[in-house]
């Protein structure tokens, strides 16, 4: 996996289902703004026919919007 941010390549994937190259995003509760990403996902996935998607990221958003201790975006 490919991450933007160089501390995050402690992250990794067990099972080996995502390719080394390939780039991925890491969103924490605490961004102030990952939630909202989070809910417009949701939306998106709604626009492509994925309802049980949709559900889960709006589900997911609201646990996120929620967490007690928020930060500005630092990548």
């Amino acid at each position: 996996m490919k991450h933007a941010r160089e501390d995050y390549k402690r992250i990794q994937d067990p099972a080996g289902l995502i390719p080394e190259d390939e780039p991925v995003f890491l969103l924490r509760a605490q961004d102030k703004l990952a939630w909202h990403i989070v809910r417009m996902y949701g939306y998106c996935a709604e626009l492509v026919g994925r309802p049980d998607i949709a559900k889960l990221c709006k589900a997911h958003a609201k646990l996120m919007r929620d967490w007690p201790v928020k930060k500005v975006p630092d990548l």
